[in-house]
């Protein structure tokens, strides 16, 4: 059965849910913050009681909230092959800066289906309202690919052209991820055993546990908020970008980005391979 393409459009239910100081302390350890900060720069995203340190939240943590559960919209895509699927791209909206406890109330949309030929993709967009004063706090867009369900000579969507200057980045920052890395940011939620059983990674071609994609995405959102947004996560407005390679555990990250006029852009490599393309960063 082809993917049902009455799906877009199709909203979940609103949902409800919070977070504390706490989860804030795990993602931002999950994402290697503090892990090598000799000056203690990261200490207002790693601790909760240090003196004349107030406590913030990482902007990339949003990727982790919001969630709306019961599979919502996604249900109604059809009889499609969840093993086939690859989330092939990440964007985050923050509205307003992310607290470090707060209650909203979200709710996810299918709001398009592409046909890619030899895939559909799906654009699922959540957004996140704060309930204390009922302002949207953030958007979380992924872009699902399901392979195997394209060719019906559908839209294929918008092909931006992305290029990068012909020249070396403006900033170079490299983190050595911990060789336990995805069993510490599964904490925050994914407990895909992709992650975490080396059997399951077999059946997948690799060799052992990957790393979360999205873990990935939080240490370059690291990079970008110290190299850029000077560790002030106001000035971090929205990032996206192109999952195209796995990273092991224990691999050594590096950010590249480029000013490039008034865009922003990045990619980080591991172990001299692409993992994540096509970056844009928007500041306030």
């Amino acid at each position: 059965m082809p993917i049902n393409l009455d799906a877009i459009g199709t909203e979940s239910d609103p949902h409800e849910s919070s977070w504390d100081s706490k989860d804030c302390l795990l993602y931002s350890l999950g994402v290697g913050a503090g892990a090598d900060d000799p000056t203690g720069s990261e200490l207002e995203f790693t601790t909760e009681n240090t003196k004349d340190v107030i406590q913030k939240a990482l902007p990339t943590m949003c990727v982790v909230l919001g969630a709306t559960g019961g599979g919502g919209p996604l249900s109604h895509l059809g009889n499609v092959d969840y093993s086939k699927m690859v989330h092939g791209e990440q964007g985050v909206i923050l509205h307003k800066p992310l607290p470090t406890s707060a209650t909203v109330r979200s709710t996810s949309k299918i709001s398009n289906i592409y046909d890619k030929g030899k895939a559909a993709l799906v654009i699922l967009e959540t957004t996140a309202t704060d309930i204390a004063d009922n302002q949207p706090m953030f958007t979380n867009i992924s872009k699902l690919f399901f392979r195997g369900e394209g060719g019906w000579g559908g839209d294929r969507g918008p092909t931006d052209k992305f290029e990068f200057p012909e020249r070396g980045p403006d900033h170079t920052i490299s983190y050595q991820t911990r060789s336990d890395q995805a069993l510490l940011y599964r904490l925050n939620g994914d407990r895909n055993p992709l992650h975490s059983d080396p059997s399951f990674a077999a059946l997948g071609g690799f060799p052992k546990p990957i790393l979360h994609g999205l873990c990935t995405y939080g240490f370059t959102g690291r990079a970008l908020l110290h190299a850029i947004c000077d560790n002030d996560p106001r000035r971090f407005r929205s990032m996206e970008g192109r999952f195209s390679s796995p990273v092991m555990p224990g691999e050594k990250l590096e950010i590249r980005i480029w000013i490039d006029g008034e865009q922003i852009k990045f990619k980080t490599l591991a172990s001299d391979r692409v993992v994540f393309d096509n970056g844009l960063l928007t500041t306030k």
